[in-house]
Parts: structure tokens; sequence; C-alpha cells
């Protein structure tokens, strides 16, 4: 069996814009080329997040560009995927979703060591506005903390 290099298709964003509670890792249900476009890296989870529907957990707006040698028989690009957790980790984020109105975001797509596609789901709560306010200026002041002393040091 052939070694196979690892994906991993972060979500940048969310990061940014939501504060993490606490993460899952879920298997994804996919259908003809999807993980063979995975695998080539043509996905992106920039602008998704997930919902519940019928006591499922799917994954909207996850984009899965099509496989570049596939035939006629293609998969939609933007179709919402079902996310594979174990009962008691879908009641307890089922449970959490409408009581405490917290959102579900992807994190990261990766490939595991089995070449299945997993993805890496947290629990998040929104930031408000002066939160990543607060983020940038962290950033900034170590950027130039960093160029001070890169300086400094030649």
């Amino acid at each position: 069996m052939a070694l196979q290099k690892s994906v991993q298709i972060k979500n940048r964003k969310a990061r940014f814009e939501y504060e993490i509670l606490e993460t899952f890792t879920s298997g994804i249900v996919l259908r003809g080329t999807e993980i063979k476009a995975i695998r080539e890296g043509k996905a992106s989870i920039a602008e998704s997040f997930c919902e519940f529907s019928n006591g499922e957990l799917f994954a909207i707006n996850m984009t899965i560009q099509e496989y570049s040698h596939a035939s006629h028989f293609t998969h939609n690009p933007k179709t919402e995927r079902k996310l594979l957790l174990n009962r008691k980790e879908l009641k307890k984020l089922e449970k959490e979703v409408k009581n405490s109105g917290l959102t579900i975001v992807p994190l990261l797509l990766f490939t595991n060591e089995k070449g299945l596609a997993k993805l890496e789901i947290a629990l998040c709560r929104g930031k408000k506005q002066y939160d990543k306010r607060e983020v940038m200026k962290e950033r900034d002041t170590k950027r130039d903390l960093s160029r001070i002393k890169k300086a400094f040091n030649n």
C-alpha cells in the first residue's frame, strides 16, 4: 500500500471570529469523487458551519471542488454533508446549541493515517467586536516586539 501524504485544510477565520469551547473529531459521509478531490487538497471550509436536522449533524457550505480526472459522474461542490459522531456527542452538541445559542464550526478538514477524511468541529461562542480588536492589537505588538528583537540581535 502506497504511503499517502496527509491533507490538512484549516478554517483560519474560525479562531478569530469565535471563542472555542470544545472540539470534536467527526467522520464525513462522502459520495463519488469527493474523497479524491479532498486528497488533492481541493476543498474549503472557510465559510462553513454545522446545523442539526432530524437529530443528525450536517456540514453546510463546505466546498469540495470537482475532481479533475472524473468523467461525467461528478458531485455537487456545495452540497450539505452528513457528519458522523456517536449518539452521546450528538445529544450533547444539540442540547448546547438549543439552550445556550452556541454555534458549531468546522476548524480542520484532514485525512487520517488510514486515508479517511475527518472533520474537526468546535462548539463556539461568537466573539464581540472589541474582543476581535484586542486580538488584532496583541498580534501587532507581538510582531513589533519580534521586529525590535531581530534588529537588536543583528
